[in-house]
């Protein structure tokens, strides 16, 4: 047999193999066709991409470190009863594993000032244990002050342990590991992309921004460790974001989402009293942690977000940085709007990514025309993810409305049934939305034809960026 015909051979087999399991596993009939045909077009290097980025999904023992599902209690069963909103306490029973939690007090901190100054002080005064997991720890004056608060805290006798995403903390994750590693903490990097194991989980990000301490007080939201959170607004590259402080029941289900990952990535796993002390009720929010990722938590954050814009009555508001929802979320909203709901969109005029914000503009004209309504607010670029409805419920962490983060990320969010805490959230939106511009159809559509391309053609690929 020639060398051309063993090549030949080897390309048939590899195209047949791949294509047959996008056939098999691509939910989606178009993604599937599109793969299919793009393997034996393009022989081996087709089959190449489609390991990388269209097997998006690995397999954790994350749920042989979870406890039984908890799910029944007499508080939620009453809540549920008497608010409209019960369905969506239902859906979140059935498609998460963490239980709605009650007598959460959750804490809004809408600058990385205050956000960062909230998480250092609780850090100083940390007893036992502190878990942090950031997407990007940047070795700048803010990464500085975490590290030699971090280091402090493990100095007397603190349990430390930090987590980094490998591509979002590639520039300075060593740096900072060092750092740590000599101050006694224990760091670790979330995933490397190193070759050649590490390609095939290239495309699959820690997203989630967490820090807990003593197991009793957590953080969460949309900030990373970074000097961009807080520049002053009027410094081109500052980055407006918003962070949640969190006291209750729920820091548990967080400090299992940050074990599970700690466990994942360095086979450490961490338990007892440290970790999980007995719970207190400090306030009286209704409270889930929504984990996401690509593996037994896969579009969890995707479904409660459909059931959310679903169970609407009056109001749904959306404060995202990269709005690139796929065709069900589109039509979600449409039918939101038309049946009278009112759908308030907010995204950044300018955003970090070029690319992103293109193919943003292309798909705008799908909800406008239905009678969403969209404003772009002026910089500082804002990073928030926030969504509330109703004035009842609100959902914010990691995510954001983008394939990315509901599909290839691990996420983190916590959707909390509360109106004092959706006022709180839908405060900042209209702070937002008042200093924003409104968006038309009319607007989009006077678009040129040389960016109407190139904005279509960003759209094209926007399910990778």
């Amino acid at each position: 047999m020639t060398v051309i015909a063993s090549i030949a051979i080897a390309a048939v087999a590899v195209a047949l193999i791949a294509s047959l399991h996008a056939i098999l596993y691509k939910r989606d009939v178009r993604a599937a066709i599109g793969w299919a045909g793009f393997i034996w077009i393009v022989p081996f290097i087709g089959a190449l991409l489609y390991l990388l980025f269209g097997v998006n999904r690995i397999r954790r023992r994350a749920a042989s470190l979870r406890g039984s599902k908890d799910l029944a209690t007499a508080e939620r069963s009453a809540y549920a009863e008497t608010t409209p909103l019960g369905n969506l306490i239902r859906l979140g029973d059935a498609v998460c594993h963490n239980a709605l939690r009650p007598g959460n007090r959750i804490a809004l901190l809408d600058s990385g000032a205050a956000a960062f100054a909230a998480m250092l002080e609780r850090i100083e005064a940390s007893r036992l244990s502190v878990s942090l997991a950031t997407y990007i720890f940047e070795d700048d004056s803010v990464g500085g002050r975490f590290i030699d608060a971090l280091a402090r805290a493990s100095a007397r006798g603190v349990v430390v342990r930090v987590l980094m995403d490998a591509v979002g903390s590639r520039d300075d994750g060593f740096s900072v590991s060092r750092a740590l590693s000599r101050a006694g903490a224990r760091a670790a990097r979330f995933l490397p992309a190193r070759a050649p194991a590490g390609i095939l989980t290239a495309n699959l990000r820690n997203h989630r921004k967490l820090v807990i301490v003593d197991g009793e007080t957590a953080f969460t939201g949309g900030m990373n460790i970074s000097d961009a959170h807080a520049r002053d607004s009027r410094d081109r590259k500052a980055i407006r974001d918003t962070h949640f402080m969190i006291e209750g029941p729920v820091v548990s289900d967080l400090q299992q989402t940050f074990v599970e990952d700690w466990d994942f990535t360095t086979g450490e796993r961490l338990a007892g009293e440290a970790w999980f002390p007995a719970p207190k009720l400090p306030g009286d929010a209704e409270t889930r942690a929504v984990a996401d990722g690509p593996d037994e938590d896969f579009e969890r954050t995707r479904w409660i977000i459909l059931g959310a814009i679903a169970s609407a009555r009056t109001v749904i508001r959306i404060v995202t940085p990269y709005f690139l929802p796929d065709t069900a979320l589109i039509v979600a909203l449409n039918v939101a709007a038309l049946r009278g709901v009112s759908v308030e969109i907010m995204i950044p005029e300018r955003l970090d990514h070029a690319i992103v914000k293109w193919a943003s503009n292309a798909l705008l004209w799908q909800v406008l025309e239905k009678g969403c309504r969209v404003w772009f607010t002026p910089p500082p670029f804002d990073h928030s993810k926030l969504f509330t409805v109703d004035g009842a419920w609100a959902l914010f962490g990691s995510s954001n409305w983008d394939p990315r983060s509901l599909r290839l990320n691990f996420e983190l969010n916590l959707e909390v049934f509360s109106r004092s805490v959706a006022a709180a959230v839908d405060r900042i939106i209209d702070e937002r939305r008042d200093s924003g511009r409104e968006v038309t159809l009319a607007m989009m559509d006077s678009r040129t034809l040389p960016v109407r391309i190139r904005d279509g053609l960003a759209r094209l690929v926007s399910p990778y960026l």
